[in-house]
């Protein structure tokens, strides 16, 4: 915006907001609207309920990212057909258009060791290394021909989790909460929970871009404070703490009332919430009511999974408390060498926890309504990654076909989406793209994806950018 321009829109705002009765307040109101800037009409709160554009399937969601591409050959998707070519190359007219990061197109083809076995009524497959998530196959739909056009982690990341591959977008989890607002009172509407490495990306993969600050995800850390300061500092009582804040509301409105910007009532509803949460988290955060049963389930208190097995208990009670969009991290996966070694303890770290969110949702009534994303920025290659002839191979980056399931939300359990060739290399049946997947999301909860917007820079953007369907073979 030109600076006249934006001082003349400021000037508009103090004009209207000085305005007496009801003109002043709506003609305000549908000026931030035009900005894409608007709360919900009646609400100071940025993080008010509000209603989807139909019924949803789902009214919360929780995303489950693997950091650094896991193998969906070793995990989600058999390929026999790799031990035909084990050890050579592929002809060039298979690998000409290949997008990789670190080997040559005649690197040579590695089968996998793993043994698959088919699970449940629908006789899903999965590998020897998620036995767990595998007795769940009933409940999940496997989506094994995604792509995407990033072939390294952080621009992957990116697209996945905000529509594009550079920074400064909204997350996926801020768009939910902008457009659902969130059902907990003392609560955020998007929280983050990381456990191993840090993710690719970093902060930007739950940033709130151009949208309000209301709408970033909270990251609560594995340890200390769950959040820094949540916790009084010495002498600081509750009641001393309420005052305050009061007395910064005040001021705050009064600054609100002359300027009419949309940032302070985010700011005064933050303080508020941020006062509600230290009574909420260490409620949240107390296993001491969860029966024996359910903590052995996800393995509370055992390595080596027992950080990512907290995360999981947690988001299962964070969608009980009304929390729109839980955001788990859990990495690294990235083994270009070693892949057998790291994969595995991978796995048993997070196969045994995940499968029991599935079904601790399932059992408490929660899954029908609560939509579960294991996701990945892309997947691996079917040919090795051997740098020194000392030591066991790993996978290269690979975007044009890999697995990523969902369970729950109105999603079909027991249904394997797509078909890729029989070596891994390219999807030859139903290809998923990210946009693709982020609208299906995006419908599950009540959403047209290409009306979910926010005016910005003079245009309306939304999650999907220009592309995205619905797959309707993903739906129930």
């Amino acid at each position: 915006m030109h600076p006249f321009e934006e001082a003349g829109t400021v000037a508009r705002r103090r004009f209207l907001s000085r305005c007496s009765g009801a003109l002043g307040t709506a003609a305000l109101a549908h000026l931030l609207g035009v900005e894409g800037r608007g709360a919900q009409p009646g609400s100071a709160d940025p993080l008010a309920v509000r209603e989807p554009h139909f019924a949803p399937r789902a009214k919360n969601a929780i995303l489950i990212y693997q950091s650094g591409a896991p193998s969906q050959l070793d995990l989600f998707d058999p390929k026999p057909g790799l031990a035909k070519w084990a050890g050579q190359a592929l002809p060039e007219s298979l690998t000409k258009d290949l997008k990789l990061a670190f080997i040559k197109p005649n690197a040579k083809i590695m089968p996998s060791a793993r043994t698959f076995k088919r699970h449940g009524e629908s006789g899903m497959q999965f590998s020897d290394w998620v036995p767990h998530i595998g007795s769940c196959a009933d409940d999940i739909c496997m989506v094994r021909t995604m792509h995407s056009e990033a072939f390294n982690h952080d621009p992957g990341a990116l697209l996945l989790f905000t529509g594009v591959t550079q920074f400064g977008r909204p997350s996926i989890g801020s768009w939910v909460a902008y457009g659902l607002g969130s059902e907990s009172s003392d609560l955020p509407g998007f929280v983050v929970l990381g456990s191993g490495n840090g993710p690719n990306a970093g902060a930007n993969i739950w940033s709130n871009g151009f949208l309000p600050s209301a709408y970033q995800g909270t990251r609560f850390r594995s340890v200390g404070d769950p959040i820094l300061y949540v916790s009084n500092p010495d002498g600081i009582t509750s009641e001393l703490q309420r005052a305050r804040l009061d007395t910064i509301r005040d001021l705050n409105s009064q600054r609100l009332q002359m300027t009419g910007d949309p940032e302070i009532s985010a700011r005064i509803a933050s303080y508020e919430l941020a006062f509600r949460m230290q009574i909420a988290v260490p409620g949240l955060l107390d296993f001491g009511a969860e029966p024996k049963h359910v903590l052995e389930l996800y393995g509370i208190g055992e390595e080596p999974g027992h950080a990512y097995a907290t995360n999981c208990l947690l988001a299962r009670r964070m969608v009980e408390r009304g929390v729109r969009f839980v955001m788990l991290t859990n990495g690294d996966w990235d083994d270009h060498k070693d892949l057998d070694k790291r994969h595995e303890k991978n796995c048993r770290i997070v196969d045994r926890p995940t499968a029991a969110l599935i079904r601790d949702l399932k059992e408490r009534g929660l899954l029908e309504s609560t939509l579960v994303i294991w996701a990945s920025e892309f997947g691996r290659t079917p040919m090795a990654q051997m740098d020194r002839q000392d030591e066991d191979p790993g996978r290269d980056h690979h975007p044009d076909c890999f697995s990523m399931w969902l369970a729950g939300g109105g999603t079909a359990g027991g249904r394997v989406v797509g078909k890729t060739d029989d070596i891994g290399l390219k999807p030859v049946e139903g290809k998923v793209h990210v946009h693709d997947l982020q609208a299906t999301v995006l419908h599950c909860l009540g959403f047209d994806h290409e009306n979910l917007t926010y005016k910005h820079q003079g245009r309306d953007f939304r999650l999907t950018d220009v592309g995205g369907r619905v797959v309707n073979q993903i739906l129930s």
